[in-house]
């Protein structure tokens, strides 16, 4: 019998290489991640495979799993030592090698594959390791998966089965790219900055663009898992600065910048601009409603009000459902609500047929904004988000606090705001108009400026975003005002990026 994981083991010791290390705070609400060699080991790796493949069977789900592994100088070992758990327990695997997270999610449909597990840290700092994992195409697990996962692994309730079995496939990324590139190419002349931080994507994007016909600038498509200069991350101001940099230097009509996995999409316009991912949104949701009235998208609630209040999107009948953020909460909303598309502010976009299969890819997202660009010839990217109504809107920015402690945190300021509406206190001068809980708290006051806050899925870390439809001095205004309220938690440490 496999050994039942510890919580904690100290490295270069006989315990540390001889039993099991999970730590439980790794699963999370949507996937799993740990920081290697202090709170998960190689054997705890083997045990999380163990217990995925006793979940599939408690689902009813065949055990054949598709695995992959992102760009980090241990991702391998950990794929390995996850596949030889899942072996263990009988799971037929199915290796795609090094791949980004989307390749993981195709290798299911294009090799009738129900299950997949993707070891991949996506955009975290080296150090954190982790699985995305799903057994009901094209979505991935929850909450509910998530924690019997953990109930299983960490109560080591988990046993060899037989039927364990293992094929590589050969050139699988050649496989994804030309099922992308089987269509018409663009037909309006572009130059596109491919931004990838050296991260996986770099392998395969400028590829993907060139194929599609249009001119690639890259940067930083080099594979490093040093990051040598920042994080893959497009959600984040420093690679969002160096995308802006390359547009102004290249002359690029758009810059798309790809996390870690290749999962998600960051841009910058022809001028510069920074354009945070809910606002592409708004653009995608405008050019896709007019092709199809009456469209329904999903929105996560750190996302721009302008998905509730834009004019033009009432006027062509679109319905939008604002729900929890979280790539396995939207890809579940979308199928649930047959909607059109999902879009989080993070820049994970789910687009069904007859754009996508559902689940997040960015480079489907880049090829989405380029057909936009392709409908529009005579406008630029700029002249697009021009047309939006002007509202002024954070990054997400993330204090530190400690996976044990945030969601108490987040429960607190929530029942604070909730408090303060009921008693008809003001928050930055005026009363309260709504007060959603959904995921966190997003309160909202009397002119429409907003603030989130809620308990990252993925980090030791909190998550706020404010919004204005008035100024910017009213969006810091209210980024004030929430931070006090946050302040008053000592839990709350620093933030990763300010306004």
């Amino acid at each position: 019998m496999f050994p039942k994981p510890s919580p904690k083991l100290s490295p270069n010791t006989y315990a540390y290489e001889s039993q099991p290390m999970v730590k439980p705070t790794g699963f999370r609400e949507y996937d799993a991640r740990w920081l290697i060699g202090t709170e998960i080991n190689l054997m705890g790796v083997q045990a999380l495979g163990l217990g995925l493949a006793r979940l599939l069977g408690e689902l009813g789900v065949p055990r054949e799993v598709v695995v992959g592994h992102d760009f980090r100088s241990y991702s391998a070992s950990i794929k390995l030592a996850l596949t030889a758990g899942l072996m263990a327990g009988g799971a037929r695997v199915r290796d795609i090698g090094l791949a980004i997270t989307p390749m993981a999610y195709f290798a299911q449909f294009a090799l009738d594959a129900p299950a997949v597990a993707m070891v991949t840290a996506s955009h975290n700092e080296n150090g954190w390791t982790g699985v995305k994992m799903g057994a009901a195409r094209p979505v991935t697990f929850g909450p509910e998966e998530m924690g019997r996962l953990r109930d299983i692994v960490i109560g080591g309730d988990y046993g060899s089965e037989p039927g364990g079995t293992y094929e590589f496939i050969a050139d699988f990324p050649a496989r994804y790219l030309a099922d992308l590139t089987r269509r018409p190419k663009i037909s309006r002349p572009m130059k596109v900055v491919a931004a990838c931080g050296n991260g996986t994507a770099g392998a395969f994007a400028p590829k993907l663009l060139s194929a599609l016909g249009v001119e690639v600038v890259p940067l930083d498509c080099d594979l490093d898992f040093a990051f040598p200069r920042y994080n893959p991350n497009p959600e984040d101001l420093q690679m969002l600065h160096a995308m802006a940099k390359a547009v102004k230097e290249s002359g690029a009509d758009v810059a798309l910048g790809f996390d870690g996995d290749g999962d998600r999409c960051g841009f910058v316009d022809n001028e510069g601009h920074e354009i945070f991912a809910d606002k592409i949104g708004v653009m995608l949701a405008r050019d896709l409603s007019k092709l199809h009235p009456n469209a329904i998208f999903v929105v996560d609630v750190k996302s721009t009000g302008l998905f509730a209040t834009d004019p033009e999107l009432a006027g062509n009948g679109v319905k939008v459902d604002f729900w929890k953020t979280g790539h396995s909460h939207i890809k579940r909303r979308v199928r649930d609500l047959k909607a059109l598309a999902g879009f989080e502010k993070s820049g994970h976009f789910f687009f069904n047929a007859p754009v996508g299969r559902g689940y997040d890819d960015g480079f489907v997202t880049a090829i989405a904004v380029l057909d936009m660009l392709d409908r529009n010839p005579r406008k630029s990217i700029a002249d697009l988000y021009r047309d939006l109504p002007k509202t002024w809107g954070s990054p997400t920015m993330s204090p530190h606090c400690a996976d044990e402690a945030k969601y108490d945190v987040a429960d607190r300021v929530v029942a604070r705001f909730k408090a303060m509406q009921a008693k008809g206190e003001r928050l930055t001068g005026q009363k309260i108009r709504d007060v959603v809980t959904v995921n966190g708290v997003r309160v909202t006051v009397e002119d429409g400026s907003w603030g989130l806050v809620r308990a990252s899925s993925n980090k030791p870390e909190l998550v706020i975003v404010v919004e204005s439809p008035v100024s910017e001095a009213r969006m810091r205004e209210m980024f004030k005002a929430v931070d006090r309220v946050l302040r008053e938690n000592p839990e709350v440490g620093a933030y990763n990026q300010s306004i």
